[in-house]
């Protein structure tokens, strides 16, 4: 994309890090398990998570065809020689004094994602929690060890929009993948901005690292921030006090506060960690198998709903719910190409369905054969929108067979025209003044009239048969 100047002669530069916690029975190095929802301290633990002298790691190799799929969804290059190495550094949540990453070779290099250019996709291990009361610390082991892919882009992130944008993608291709849950509420999945200002468009500014993001909300807010901040020192002949470090963000205040000066690799001293075994991953997987097998990714499903006629922002949440998904995929799979039903089963799906669960208490999903049959008695004519209205709601609440409903509460539509017409006449008896204002050219008496015959038939009745007829009679 073209690069927005901020303020009339700024350019803003943005690289993500993103680390996503990979989905696996045990964690990267050890049997201990990898269980995100253990509310307890340090029950996830073994000798290997907490550096006991002696113990060796074994690499999980669940988390390396992870990698190799998610390398494959963005078009990456799957390095055939990788290893692991040792990042050092003290950190009371790293007992070893080490962190095993990777270094000079990532299992997977370039590739791009949401159009954004990716530098490296690599392999590490997750670290221990820091938990800090009034006067103390804790260090809460059970997340010390589980697998986490760290994804590396080229700064070439121009708005804080788009960070927030890119985050949002690549969780959903993690999930999309079975690769990780990547939520960021629980830390699954953390952001982190790198940022600079420059008033040359040639040259970067000063990068500064935001850390401690929890939400996509509060990585834009971040960007959005620390750019306001730079180009308030810049226009006030301040950009000396710009200084490479890594910043918090606070979410209280919605700003960033200094945390440390900023690392090199140097200072990490990495170097190949003798423990773990090199890997030649083409010979230890079948690579054009796995790319075979990678499931529908986003963009080809945004493609294909985009092709149905649903709206651009219906598509997100239909492909982006995982509990919304499956039901609309399955009306998909029933109705094949019919264009015009299946915009209104999103419809329902993503208006009234999306009502009741954040407003009714008791909400539940309805099967997704049920909403099926729901929507082929819509495409039928044998309800009309009300009386859909009503059975989701039942589904929603109750669940259910939807013809049952339909008959039980009276919600099946009339479509005899013989019994239409005796009701319209009825109508037209009833409101003469009206009828008269029709003739005499007031069509919007219609919709008026309309109404009462929908009142008439407790909205039972078909309003395309009933709009005809009512026309016939007035003519």
């Amino acid at each position: 994309m073209e690069r927005p100047i901020y303020k009339g002669k700024y350019y803003l530069t943005i690289g993500l890090e993103i680390h996503a916690e990979l989905k696996t029975k045990t964690k990267m190095f050890s049997r201990a398990l990898n269980n995100p929802d253990e509310e307890e301290p340090n029950q996830n633990i073994d000798p290997v998570s907490l550096a006991h002298p002696g113990t060796l790691p074994v690499v999980n190799k669940k988390a390396l065809e992870h990698m190799i799929r998610i390398g494959l969804a963005v078009g990456g290059n799957i390095a055939n020689f990788t290893e692991f190495d040792r990042k050092n550094y003290f950190y009371p949540d790293i007992p070893k004094g080490y962190q095993i990453s990777q270094y000079k070779h990532p299992i997977v290099s370039g590739g791009s994602l949401a159009g954004v250019a990716l530098t490296r996709i690599h392999l590490e291990e997750d670290t221990g929690t820091n938990k800090h009361e009034s006067g103390y610390s804790l260090v809460d082991f059970n997340r010390a060890g589980i697998p986490l892919a760290e994804l590396v882009t080229e700064p070439v992130i121009y708005t804080p929009e788009k960070v927030s944008e890119f985050a949002k993608e690549f969780q959903l291709l993690l999930r999309t993948l079975g690769a990780g849950d990547a939520n960021l509420q629980k830390g699954e999945m953390r952001v982190e901005v790198n940022l600079s200002v420059s008033d040359d468009p040639a040259k970067f500014g000063t990068k500064v690292e935001v850390k401690n993001i929890g939400s996509f909300k509060a990585a834009e807010a971040a960007a959005r921030y620390e750019m306001d901040r730079h180009i308030a020192l810049l226009e006030d002949g301040r950009g000396d006090e710009i200084k490479q470090e890594t910043r918090g963000w606070d979410e209280d205040k919605q700003i960033t506060v200094s945390q440390r000066s900023k690392e090199n690799s140097e200072d990490y001293r990495y170097f190949p960690d003798p423990d773990i075994p090199k890997f030649y991953l083409h010979e230890m997987f079948d690579i054009e198998k796995m790319k075979s097998e990678l499931p529908e990714l986003p963009w080809q499903k945004r493609e294909r709903y985009s092709n149905l006629g649903i709206k651009a922002e219906d598509i997100e949440i239909l492909i982006g719910d995982k509990e919304i998904a499956p039901i609309f995929e399955h009306a998909v799979s029933v109705f094949s190409n019919q264009k015009d039903v299946l915009v209104k089963a999103s419809n329902y799906l993503c208006s009234d369905l999306l009502g009741y669960r954040a407003n009714i208490e008791g909400f539940q999903y309805p099967q997704k054969e049920s909403f099926a049959e729901l929507v082929e008695m819509i495409a039928k004519n044998l309800i009309n929108s009300r009386g859909a209205k009503d059975i989701l709601l039942i589904l929603c609440t109750q669940g259910g067979k939807p013809s049952v409903i339909a008959e039980e509460k009276g919600l099946l539509q009339q479509s005899d025209e013989g019994a239409i017409k005796t009701m319209v006449q009825k109508i037209i008896e009833g409101f003469p003044a009206q009828v008269e204002d029709y003739k005499n050219g007031n069509e919007n008496v219609l919709k008026f009239l309309m109404g009462q015959v929908m009142k008439e038939s407790k909205g039972s009745v078909n309003p395309e048969i009933a709009t005809e007829i009512l026309k016939q009679i007035l003519s």
